[in-house]
């Protein structure tokens, strides 16, 4: 939360707004996620929820979308990432996949596709973040594999907005 704060504080002091919103009739925000979008090892089936978002602002080039568990150890774990979503893009459909010229980068799981939720045992309740990000080019490279943190921090300093809707999951 305090990145988050600190993120709309810089916005507010360079006169940027962050108008963006993204939603989900699967999730409810902070609430544990459903299990149709948990992953299959899991118990599950492994279905991405429904996301939707609000145009992104002027300028954006293109759209990232990922699925961060902000609480796995000791880097975060990629659950999703799609990158080269077109701007006009605003939803992509309950297993559904991303739109022509979209593609998905290999995730933490070892996948290009969406994992859903998985936590160890034991490890207390995490927490699951679906952030839009729109940037100001077309071109953004992510490797396969690469550390979720190190992805969120690339798209945190680079993205010009962002909106996020964070479900839960324990075991």
């Amino acid at each position: 939360m305090r990145v988050a704060a600190l993120a709309v504080a810089v916005c507010a002091v360079s006169g940027r707004a962050w108008a963006m919103d993204i939603t989900s009739p699967d999730l409810k925000p902070g609430a544990p996620i459903p299990a149709v979008h948990v992953y299959q090892k899991c118990g599950g089936q492994n279905l991405s929820p429904a996301l939707a978002w609000t145009a992104p602002p002027a300028g954006a080039q293109s759209l990232v979308l990922t699925v961060i568990d902000i609480d796995a150890k000791p880097s975060f774990w990629s659950h999703w990432i799609v990158v080269g979503l077109p701007p006009a893009a605003g939803a992509i459909a309950r297993g559904g996949q991303p739109p022509a010229g979209a593609h998905a980068v290999v995730g933490n799981f070892g996948d290009a596709w969406y994992d859903g939720p998985c936590p160890p045992v034991g490890s207390g309740v995490h927490h699951y973040r679906f952030t839009i990000w729109a940037m100001p080019s077309r071109a953004v490279s992510i490797g396969d594999n690469a550390p979720a943190n190190e992805v969120v921090s690339m798209l945190q300093s680079t993205s010009i907005a962002h909106a996020t809707i964070v479900g839960t999951a324990q075991r």
